[in-house]
């Protein structure tokens, strides 16, 4: 679709008329629209999935997070932060010291005490507060290398 198709497309849904929002929402959605919605819902709704056929949707990792979030869940991490798994053995050097933290499931081990957080971690070895991921070099760069 061309860039002006897709502009008349969106534009044709400012004068479509209830019975074509909902014909156009059974063909985008292949569902019925919810019994009650509005015009301006209507309206959005079939804006928001032409746009997504022709753009692309969401990621995978940002579904996940917003069907968390909808949930009432804490989202299962911050984005470009890498998953790090129990077992995991993280080492950083600081001013000349060479310090490990072992990742358990109840939180950041270092010098034999648990930590909730990496940051508060980073915060113990530096002095200064500091965001765990990125002080122990676990937050990806913009290019997907590791820094």
């Amino acid at each position: 679709m061309s860039t002006e198709d897709l502009r008349e497309a969106l534009a044709e849904l400012a004068s479509a008329s209830r019975h074509n929002l909902i014909e156009r929402w059974r063909r985008l959605y292949r569902c019925e629209p919810p019994r009650h919605a509005s015009l301006e819902f209507l309206r959005r709704a079939a804006a928001y999935a032409i746009q997504e056929r022709e753009f692309g949707g969401l990621p995978a990792a940002a579904r996940r997070e917003l069907a968390a979030i909808a949930k009432g869940e804490k989202p299962s991490r911050s984005k470009g932060q890498i998953r790090i798994k129990p077992g995991t053995r993280l080492l950083r050097e600081w001013h000349g010291t060479t310090h490990e933290v072992i990742v358990t499931d109840k939180g950041f081990v270092w010098e034999g005490m648990t930590y909730r957080s990496l940051s508060a971690v980073a915060q113990a070895i530096s002095g200064a507060k500091w965001s765990g991921h990125r002080f122990f070099g676990l937050v990806k760069r913009r290019g997907g290398r590791n820094g």
